[in-house]
């Protein structure tokens, strides 16, 4: 931990020297992104409201002490008529003003409902963990897919930059023959307009570098002013194309979402098993220790007499008739329950079916890969021989200009073959639950 505080720390004073500009890793992309995302952070805050919830719920165990206070006018006292001899006399009863005050003591003893929702209290707190892990894992696919977009687009580049330069060089040649009568006028603008080609693409690759860059500078939670750059090349994971991965372990185990959904299941067989329990009886013990005073105007406060007043005992509650309430709270949460296992079972095979997809997205990044690969040397090779050919006066500008195109459509096929099996391997270490950092 004090590792990645220093790493952050350190990324961040760099940041905040002006013009210089930030070179990042995967791994250090993923730990600022961990640290500064907001997302993250309200994810494990989350965690600490469940915590303090699942506390509150434990306090309802304890004794319960309160201390009161309670101050009486009565304006109008009660009159109570008596015969006397036949004769029927008013007397007015109680006193002007009465006071109470003192300890009140509550403990419960035997609630069924109250154990059950301390489990489910519980298990919220293991699905706030678990919801916060699959934030981790989601901001941990966005940076990766992002960081490896960046280095896509800077290899696009790379590309477009070679292009051009090969233009902008064949047209100086041209420009020699035609100086000397060696060639003629037309191959000369066909030079220039293959430069002037050359350009747009050039210039949307670089803007897809800033665009790339500025979607990873949101997704680590930093100033998007900030000036950063990706290291490496797609070609540092082409030993990761080399995995072979076994069906028979890809199971669901460890994925997010799924525990998500047996937490909660969890949760509903509670919450049904709270419902049928609504008339199960609660017994609690009661006491308290008080103080009572009365007296009239004019006297109340100087000489009322204060007296102690305590008791202590047992209540039972036993739930007879409520309406029909309990019915219909149990029938609602049986198809609670029974909605979520029917979600369950369409999400499991929802992610089976992506797992699927993954696995033959990395399998066709493979060959293509290869295949791009062995263009990329033989489309090489065809540019170099087209450009010797042009200059002892065998070729043609159209044989340079089809094998460049060649070569550039070669090398961007493979920069994308790597790029989608990195894609598709990252979605499936999540799907696995293997993406944790």
């Amino acid at each position: 931990m004090k590792r990645l505080v220093l790493t952050i720390g350190m990324f961040l004073l760099g940041l905040s020297t002006v013009g210089a500009q930030t070179k990042l890793t995967l791994e250090q992309a993923l730990e600022i992104a961990l640290s500064e995302n907001p997302t993250i952070k309200i994810a494990d805050q989350e965690i600490e409201i469940k915590r303090y919830a699942k506390q509150g719920t434990y306090a309802s165990l304890y004794p319960q002490l309160d201390a009161s206070a309670q101050y009486q006018r009565v304006l109008a006292k009660q009159t109570m008529s008596m015969d006397l001899g036949g004769e029927t006399q008013t007397i007015k009863v109680g006193s002007d003003n009465s006071f109470n005050g003192g300890l009140t003591l509550s403990m419960p003893i035997i609630n069924a409902q109250l154990w059950s929702n301390l489990k489910v209290s519980a298990l919220d707190v293991e699905l706030a963990v678990e919801q916060a892990r699959s934030s981790r894992e989601d901001m941990i696919e966005q940076v990766t897919q992002a960081y490896y977009s960046a280095l896509l687009a800077k290899e696009s580049l790379v590309v477009y930059k070679r292009v051009y330069d090969n233009a902008v060089e064949n047209n100086k040649n041209v420009r020699m023959k035609y100086d000397v009568g060696s060639t003629s006028e037309y191959d000369l603008i066909t030079s220039n307009v293959t430069v002037q080609n050359a350009i747009p693409n050039l210039i949307e690759a670089e803007n897809s570098v800033t665009l790339t860059l500025w979607q990873l500078k949101a997704l680590l939670g930093v100033d998007l002013e900030m000036d950063i750059d990706v290291v490496g090349s797609l070609m540092d994971y082409e030993s990761m194309m080399k995995e072979a991965y076994d069906m028979s372990q890809l199971d669901l185990a460890d994925n997010s979402t799924m525990k998500q959904l047996d937490l909660q299941e969890q949760m509903l067989q509670k919450a049904l098993k709270i419902t049928k329990m609504a008339n199960v009886p609660t017994l609690s013990i009661n006491a308290a220790y008080l103080y009572t005073a009365l007296g009239n105007d004019g006297s109340f406060f100087k000489s009322s007499a204060w007296n102690p007043y305590s008791y202590a005992g047992l209540q039972l509650n036993i739930p007879i008739f409520a309406g029909n309430a309990k019915r219909a709270a149990t029938r609602q949460a049986r198809l609670d329950l029974s909605n979520l296992q029917l979600q369950r079972q369409d999400t499991e095979r929802q992610l089976r079916v992506s797992i699927i997809q993954c696995l033959n997205n990395m399998q066709t990044g493979v060959k293509q890969y290869n295949s791009a690969s062995a263009t990329v040397d033989q489309a090489q090779r065809g540019y170099d021989i087209a450009v010797k050919r042009y200059e002892i006066g065998n070729g043609t500008l159209v044989e340079i200009d089809n094998s460049q195109l060649a070569l550039t459509q070669a090398e961007l096929s493979r920069n994308q073959s790597i790029y989608n099996f990195l894609v598709a391997k990252v979605t499936l270490d999540k799907i696995l639950g293997n993406i944790e950092l």
